[in-house]
């Protein structure tokens, strides 16, 4: 697809949700979580034995809470206001049981709210209930009055999504769960990076004339001047 044409399509697609979004799909993020959770459960003896590095780290949180025991409500107030202050963006990514994957941008002041209104916009069936949950281990995400920051989303996230059906319930749990207008944004973000991060053609190169090598001619040197009444 053409430079332009993608860029039309996110824009119309930015302007309809009223923020910019990015939609793609990474099989290998879910090959590798579930092999990273199967690894999990084959860990060795060594895994749990306890070694010297485990003992400096344990010391080390220990002498850390103290620490902070012994500062002020207002020191303490003054330096999460400051690591707040650092964070301008919390870039969410919500993963979709069909390895469709949609990025979005927010705030760290927003709440989770915003995202669910995002995501009722772009859902193939906005009527059926659903949730969304953190892993591991799975936690559902219940309070959606949190801001990002609060919620520990900022500056990053990764959620996943799920219908809230009951068990004997008719309606299949299955995709596409995203609408068609949506899917079709699938990598367009990309082309547009690639585009935008492409090199600039290289320079025509300065041909220097062998005469500019050269080194400076050395100043010439005067012969002492014969005195007049030396006579040869």
């Amino acid at each position: 697809m053409e430079l332009q044409e993608a860029q039309v399509k996110l824009a119309a697609a930015a302007e309809e949700l009223g923020r910019e979004i990015c939609v793609f799909t990474n099989p290998a993020f879910f090959q590798a979580s579930n092999e990273a959770s199967a690894s999990s459960n084959d860990e060795t003896e060594d895994f749990y034995e306890f070694t010297p590095e485990d003992y400096y780290r344990i010391v080390s949180d220990r002498l850390g809470a103290q620490s902070q025991v012994l500062k002020t409500r207002k020191i303490r107030e003054a330096e999460a206001a400051a690591r707040r202050a650092k964070i301008t963006k919390a870039v969410v990514r919500v993963l979709f049981p069909d390895n469709y994957i949609l990025e979005a941008k927010f705030h760290p002041s927003e709440k989770i709210q915003d995202l669910v209104d995002l995501l009722m916009k772009v859902l193939a069936q906005p009527n059926l209930p659903f949730y969304l949950y953190t892993t591991p281990p799975k936690e559902r995400i219940k309070d959606l009055s949190k801001d990002f920051y609060s919620a520990g989303f900022a500056p990053g996230a990764i959620v996943h999504f799920s219908y809230d059906l009951p068990q004997d319930s008719t309606v299949a749990d299955t995709g596409p769960y995203l609408r068609d207008s949506i899917m079709s944004l699938n990598g367009l973000d990309i082309i547009h990076d690639e585009v935008q991060v492409r090199p600039e053609p290289d320079t025509v190169p300065v041909v220097i004339s062998p005469i500019a090598l050269e080194s400076e001619p050395k100043p010439a040197v005067k012969k002492p001047a014969k005195p007049k009444w030396l006579k040869l």
